[in-house]
């Protein structure tokens, strides 16, 4: 019979309609309410999330402090800047643009402030637009320096005879060119099953693995654990393990050359995403020349599987 192992951290108690703990792009499926926030964590969130998402914060908060002082510079008078347009949407674009020059320090000399009130204001801002560009150049080295993991999953885990035994399978590979070093997984299984009050808990599994590292990793890895007499999902028959309210935790750490120290990924699998007998297909070859060819796009493809072959 399988042992339990302790909780790794997600918690014992469960629910009929718990969905899974990971999801597929390796983020914990949890919703935060009443977090206290403060600018410091600001950081980590600017660091944390897309290219996309970070620039247009960027350009916002750009517009943002340009906005703000253009509209100090019409309330004060722009007259004293540059001769006005009679306009207030014409005087608050030229109170942005000079304020745009401004806060980048670039100072074309078209428009230039007169008088001490509008030099004390446009001096605070120059030294608000030095520290803010001093700021985003620091949350673009903290983005491109901060290690970050570039493993890729197979989409599905499969389900076939290997060795005289069922096996539980996937794949994986590095995104980049990269060689990962020393490549090691933890597998999990994670049960939620009812007790006899009716209340749903989770019960936990280390999964044994057939290798569990490898020295490097050019091509790719299929991650077997076989499903012996000591394994939890033994006493179940394998139609029946779609049906069970489980799921597959894994983590993974390598060396990374690149960042020259150890990364971290994590992933799962539910159970009812099993492919049964079926078999990952070789996802490189050798072409003429005799150099190996990695085939990214093949990393979850599979074929029947055949065992009398």
């Amino acid at each position: 019979m399988a042992k339990k192992i302790k909780d790794p951290g997600i918690g014992l108690s469960s629910d009929k309609l718990a969905k899974r703990f990971i999801s597929s792009d390796g983020s914990f499926n949890i919703k935060h309410i009443n977090r206290r926030t403060s600018i410091s964590r600001s950081y980590d969130y600017l660091i944390s999330i897309s290219w996309l998402k970070f620039f247009c914060w960027v350009f916002l908060g750009y517009v943002f402090v340009n906005s703000v002082f253009a509209i100090i510079y019409v309330s004060i008078g722009i007259s004293a800047i540059t001769v006005p347009t009679g306009s207030l949407f014409g005087d608050f674009l030229k109170a942005f643009f000079f304020s745009a020059q401004t806060v980048t320090t670039v100072g074309y000399g078209a428009m230039a402030p007169k008088g001490v009130v509008f030099g004390v204001i446009s001096s605070i801002e120059a030294l608000v637009g030095l520290l803010s560009f001093s700021f985003i150049t620091g949350l673009l080295y903290g983005r491109f320096s901060k290690p970050k993991s570039s493993i890729r999953f197979s989409k599905r885990m499969v389900l076939r005879e290997h060795n005289g035994n069922d096996c539980i399978m996937f794949r994986l590979m590095s995104r980049s060119t990269n060689v990962m070093i020393r490549p090691k997984a933890e597998v999990t299984l994670a049960l939620s099953q009812q007790t006899e009050g009716a209340k749903y808990v989770n019960n936990f599994y280390n999964l044994k693995l057939e290798r569990s590292q490898i020295t490097y990793l050019p091509t790719t890895w299929t991650i077997v654990h076989p499903i012996t007499e000591t394994s939890p999902l033994a006493e179940f028959k394998r139609e029946d393990l779609s049906k069970l309210h489980g799921e597959v935790l894994i983590l993974i750490s390598y060396y990374d050359e690149s960042f020259t120290q150890e990364v971290h990924q994590v992933h799962s699998y539910v159970l009812n995403d099993i492919k049964i007998d079926e078999a990952f297909v070789p996802a490189f070859h050798y072409d003429d020349e005799g150099f190996t060819v990695l085939d990214h796009d093949k990393i979850s493809e599979t074929k029947v599987y055949n065992s009398e072959k």
